[in-house]
């Protein structure tokens, strides 16, 4: 009866070994899932967030065109050409405006992009489960030995 005992502990660490190997496989399999599923939801976020960004330009250019136009129409009406001097200077200066707010928008959507990302450092696990079952295969081998 005495030999079995190390038999049957052998038979055990088999089937641990074996059972770890068929989680660590189920974990792969859910981690390529939720990977998969993590970057249709980032490539969607982008997406949108893209979009949301050509809306917010246009809106920029339209407002950027109405004021150029008023301010002109204004100084025209003056008596003052818009081309020339202090007209010139104040449709750059609302040009200058209008590439600073651009470039705030574009920084705003890097950063939204850059939120979005998943690390690509996250651990998945599925070391954890090799350990174990080799810390019970260790166990076995030593108990054959003592």
């Amino acid at each position: 009866m005495a030999q079995i005992a190390p038999i049957a502990t052998l038979i055990g660490a088999g089937t641990s070994l074996y059972a770890a190997a068929q989680q660590a496989q189920s974990q792969s399999a859910q981690i390529r899932q939720q990977v998969a599923n993590a970057q249709a939801q980032s490539q969607a976020q982008a997406q949108q967030v893209a979009a949301q960004q050509a809306a917010d330009e246009r809106a920029r250019q339209s407002r950027l065109a109405g004021t150029i136009a008023s301010a002109r129409a204004r100084l025209a009406a003056g008596g003052v050409t818009p081309d020339e001097g202090s007209a010139a200077a104040l449709t750059a200066g609302l040009e200058s405006e209008a590439a600073a707010a651009k470039a705030d928008s574009d920084a705003v959507f890097a950063a939204r992009l850059a939120a979005g990302r998943r690390s690509l450092l996250n651990s998945d696990g599925s070391l954890t489960t090799w350990l174990r079952a080799g810390n019970s295969f260790g166990n076995a081998l030593r108990s054959l030995l003592e």
